[in-house]
């Protein structure tokens, strides 16, 4: 399977041909703060796999986990595109909004369920985590 995607503009594309090894809601402070919405739709793949094109901004702070994380958004329309989070350094994470087929992602968890805000309307059938989990988990 082939993922692809892009910002709202397109100057930022990506490329990659290896599944995701992650996918899950994050309901932390900080990604609905960068998202503008109640949770951030988030799909990790192995680093080398992921092909990126065109230019990002970065803007870095502190996670839900307590360790840094790198959004990159697309200088032109200022979507967020990536995260690079310093606690999943193998990984890089897109964000699910950005693919060019939405029907792609298939979260398999929703994380942070303990700052989730109180009109955040969560799927029934995932498993709900008040903070990180294990990678094997998700």
């Amino acid at each position: 399977m082939t993922i692809s995607g892009r910002c709202l503009c397109g100057t930022v594309s990506y490329e990659c041909s290896s599944d995701p090894v992650l996918q899950f809601n994050c309901h932390c402070h900080d990604c609905q703060k960068s998202t503008g919405a109640a949770y951030a739709p988030v799909m990790f793949f192995k680093r080398e796999d992921l092909h990126i094109n065109g230019p990002l901004s970065y803007f870095e702070s502190f996670g839900g986990s307590g360790k840094k994380i790198r959004r990159g958004f697309c200088p032109k329309c200022g979507a967020q595109v990536i995260g690079d989070a310093e606690i999943a350094k193998p990984l890089i994470s897109i964000r699910a909004g950005t693919l060019d087929d939405t029907s792609l992602y298939n979260p398999r968890a929703d994380i942070y369920c303990s700052q989730a805000a109180n009109w955040d309307c969560m799927s029934k059938d995932l498993p709900k985590y008040p903070a990180m989990i294990e990678s094997q988990n998700v």
